[in-house]
Parts: structure tokens; sequence; C-alpha cells
């Protein structure tokens, strides 16, 4: 007789607006919900702190979930000479893929050479990046003729093939790894609570001693009192900034540059490989990736310099024309504006030096920024999802530097498996369509749920609308649709069909409303070429 499944942590809001509201100071309150403000609860609540995290939409609904997947060291770092940037990243990757293998895996990348100089030129960079991973390679760097080279990519371009080079990175689901985060901090005992916007800091004696935040759904108003506060909204983190520095009389200078990244979703038979494609130079400069991912492939991405926040940003023409042109020029089949599936934007928070005016976003820091204001606010911005634990890990050396909090030993994180972490790797990869290997360990307990057996789509089950609205903070259809599936970033138009029936099932089993309509309107913006 096999033993029940362990039973998941409840995210009923009800029981977690009733912990916010109870008289508590927290050593630590975060704002954003995002990689770097759940890692950085995760870090300290496993330290033992007390921590509330507050997010004002879902998690990882900005940048942290618009990501191109990939788990890496950052192969164009190491040709710009930050050795630094590449070590740490490649260490951390090994990390990752350690703590949550049902949601970051190994992929092979290939580079094809159409120029007879082009396969010993990468392929001795990427000797260089198997090198400074060092035993945390993933596997190593090989030479490919054109034969193996088209194994490898049956699809890319033949004529003018010289051969190619194959790397080895990582990718992952980012919207469902940012959920395992927050789920593995309420595990060691913080408060997360999304759809819970920051109204403003609480100041006294000229330092930050807390923050007014709002519940979205009910327009309820709450102080939350804290040892330390540490601002990690991403793109976003300047607003918070400028309210600190306006309690305080000071004028504060914007530290983060927007970069736009736009990513387009096609079918798998334009590249049908377990393979990515990897173009390191493009006819402007760029990187292009073709990357296997959820059964769909991923083109992208662009650099592109944006002065507004939108929460939903759209692409520019210029942008899709770019990624499709370069695509035909690799892929023997070039997918056209007809095949694509959806499109989705990212924005960097690229950090600017003191002197940069923001204009020329490959120049501007990739690294991230950790900086504290004279009344204690805490800013942590940039980066990557990568290195997520290693910025956690110096948010809170600045909190023990800055007298906010007292010092504990770091790397509590480093061998700490997140929540559904499977004993073993699944079998089915990343690169394969969606289903029920995502939740790892908790995979049995899914299948008890009303549901299990009843499919909406490829990947998606009744059970796992219901486990969604359970035991991971889902609230409205996007959240279901979007990030604990990813249907909306691999096939909008279908996303939109299954809508109704995702809504029917939250509004069972939570009430309130799930926004149906808002999520069909968005679902046809991820359909929009932008004209």
């Amino acid at each position: 007789m096999t033993s029940p499944a362990p039973q998941p942590q409840s995210t009923d809001r009800a029981a977690l607006l009733q912990r916010l509201r109870a008289p508590h100071t927290y050593d630590l309150a975060v704002v954003g919900g995002g990689a770097t403000g759940l890692g950085v609860a995760l870090d300290a609540a496993a330290r033992g702190f007390s921590v509330v995290l507050l997010e004002s939409h879902d998690f990882a609904k900005g940048t942290s979930s618009r990501a191109t997947k990939l788990v890496h060291g950052g192969v164009r770092y190491l040709a710009q000479g930050n050795v630094a940037l590449v070590r740490e990243a490649l260490h951390e990757r090994t990390t990752l893929l350690a703590n949550a293998p049902h949601l970051a895996q190994p992929l092979a990348f290939v580079m094809p050479s159409y120029k007879i100089w082009e396969t010993p030129f990468y392929g001795v960079g990427l000797k260089m990046y198997d090198a400074l991973a060092g035993k945390a390679g993933l596997g190593a760097t090989e030479f490919l003729s054109p034969a193996r080279t088209l194994h490898c990519l049956p699809t890319a371009r033949r004529a003018g093939l010289k051969g190619g080079v194959k790397y080895w990175d990582g990718q992952f689901d980012d919207a469902r790894l940012a959920l395992a985060l927050a789920r593995t901090a309420a595990a060691q005992g913080a408060l997360l609570l999304n759809y819970c916007p920051v109204r403003g800091l609480l100041h006294e004696g000229g330092k930050v001693v807390g923050l007014e935040c709002e519940d979205a759904e009910s327009g309820a108003r709450l102080q939350v009192r804290a040892r330390a506060v540490v601002n990690a909204t991403g793109v976003w983190v300047d607003e918070l900034r400028q309210q600190d520095g306006q309690a305080l009389g000071k004028s504060v200078r914007p530290m983060v540059a927007p970069s736009q990244g736009v990513h387009i979703v096609v079918d798998r038979e334009f590249l049908p490989s377990d393979h990515a494609l990897l173009v390191p130079k493009t006819a402007d400069g760029r990187v292009l990736f073709a990357v296997p991912w959820l059964g769909k492939l991923i083109l992208g991405t662009t650099d592109s310099p944006r002065q507004d926040l939108a929460r939903e940003p759209q692409a520019f023409k210029e942008e899709v024309d770019f990624i499709l042109r370069e695509s035909a020029q690799y892929l023997e089949r070039a997918p056209t504006a007809a095949d694509v599936r959806s499109i989705w934007v990212g924005l960097r928070p690229l950090v600017k030096p003191p002197e940069d005016d923001g204009g020329n976003t490959k120049a501007i820091s990739r690294e991230h920024t950790v900086l504290a204001s004279s009344s204690g606010l805490v800013t942590v911005t940039g980066g990557k999802w990568t290195t997520y634990r290693a910025m956690a890990e110096d948010v809170l050396g600045k909190c023990f530097d800055a007298g906010l909090l007292p010092a504990r030993p770091a790397g509590v994180t480093r061998e700490l498996r997140l929540v559904g972490a499977p004993a073993q790797a699944p079998r089915q990869r990343m690169c394969d369509a969606q289903g029920a290997h995502s939740y790892g360990s908790e995979a049995a307990c899914l299948q008890q749920l009303p549901g299990a057996d009843v499919w909406l789509a490829e990947g998606l089950s009744e059970a796992m609308v219901r486990f969604a609205a359970r035991y991971e903070y889902a609230r409205t259809v996007e959240d279901v649709l979007a990030r604990r599936s990813r249907l909306l970033f691999l096939d909008a138009r279908r996303a939109a069909a299954l809508a109704p029936r995702v809504a029917a099932i939250l509004q069972e089993e939570l009430g309130g409303a799930p926004q149906l309509g808002a999520f069909v309107a968005l679902a046809q913006q991820y359909l929009q070429l932008p004209t």
C-alpha cells in the first residue's frame, strides 16, 4: 500500500490577509515578486528571519516570466571580457539545475557556421567557457561537421554550411520557477501576497520603518512594519526610490534604463530538434536564438531602448521584422507572420552608470546593483535569472552592512531544493510539451484532484487549474494561462479559446471575478503583429 502524497501548503487568500493584518514587526519586507524579490525572501526566511513579500500584480508578472528561458553563464559576456560574471553565472547555473530539476535542465546549443573561420573562432571561445565552468560543466564543447550539424539542426539552411559548434547551457520555465521560489519561501515561514501593491513607505526619524500596502481585491489599506525594506521591483525600482527621496527632501537620480526584448513563438516543425540554434552575431551584431521550449520554438531576442514602463509592453514592428528576417537566414523554411503563435515582450532593468544617458543598452551593465539610501531603503536591480540566488545573498549582505539586520551566515540556499524537486530528474525534457512532469514530486497530489483526467489542452488539465487556485496563489484566468500554465506564451489563440472553461473552474474554486474579459483582450495582444 502506497503512502498518500504530502499535501501542499494552502495559499488561501483570506488566511494570508489575516496574517498580514496581525500586528507584527517583520525583520524584512520585500517589495516585488519577481525573480530577485522572491530569491531575497527565500534566502532571508531560510536564515531564520521573519519575512513578508508583497507583489502589486502576480508573481513574475513582469520581466521574470518573459525571459528567453535560458539558464546560462553568458557566452557573450565572455566575449566582452567579463570573466567574473561568467564564472559566477556558470556555478549558479549548476546550483539552479540541481535544486529544481523539474523546472530547469541542460540543453545543447549549436552554432552553425557559414564562414570557414567561424567554427574554430567560436569553438575556441566556447572551450574557454567549458574551462571556466570546470566541474560545473554540463557537457564538453564539440566541433561539428556539416553532416553532424544537420543531424542536430535538421532544418538549418544547407547552402554554404561549413560545420558548427555544439556546447551546453540550461533552460527553464521561468514563471513556474518563480512560483516554486514563492512556495518554498512560504514553507520556510515567509508570508507572501500577490495583488497587494505597496502605496508608500513609512518613515520615522528619517528612517524607513515599514510600508503601506493595499489589497487590490478589496481596496483595504494596511500598514506593515519592518526592520529592513528591500525594493526589488525590477524596472520599476526608481518609483519607490523617488518616494523615499521625497520623504527625505532629496532628489533621486534614476538608475534604470529599460531595454526591451521581444520573443516570437512558432510551431516546433520549423526546427524539430532537442537542440537550440544560436547565432552569435547577426547582421546588426545582435544574438539570435531558436530555442525548443514546451513543445514550441522560441525565436528572439531584441535589445531596444524603451522609455515607458508598460506592464504589457508591445513589440515594435522593426523588432518582429528583424527576428523573422534573421531566422530566414538560418532556417530552410522561414517562419512568416502567419506562423506566429504568440508574441511577448520583456523589459530588462539595465543599470546605467552615472554619466550614461541610457541610449545604448548594449553598453549598459547586465550585472546587478545593490544600494542603500540614507533612510535605509535597500534597492536591488539588474542582473539575470541565472544569478538570482547570488543576488539575494548580496542583498542580505547589504542589509547587514547597513546595520538593518544582524548578520547570519550565507550559503543556506545553495543546497536548498525547491518545492516539487524530485529525487531524480524527470525523463521528459523542458523542450517537450507541457505536462505533469513539471510538478515534480507533487504530481501524485495533482492526480488526486478532481479533473485529473480531464484535459483542456495538451499539458493542461482541470486538476492543474484547481491546483493553481488552491496551492499556487492563482487568482485570475491570466494567472493560470500565462504563468501556472504557459499556454498564453505558447499559443495565444488556444489560450483565449480555453479561457471560459478556466474561468468557470476558478469561479468554482475561489468565487470572485476571474477577469475573463481582460484575459481574452490580453490574448489578442499576444497575437497582434505590430504595424
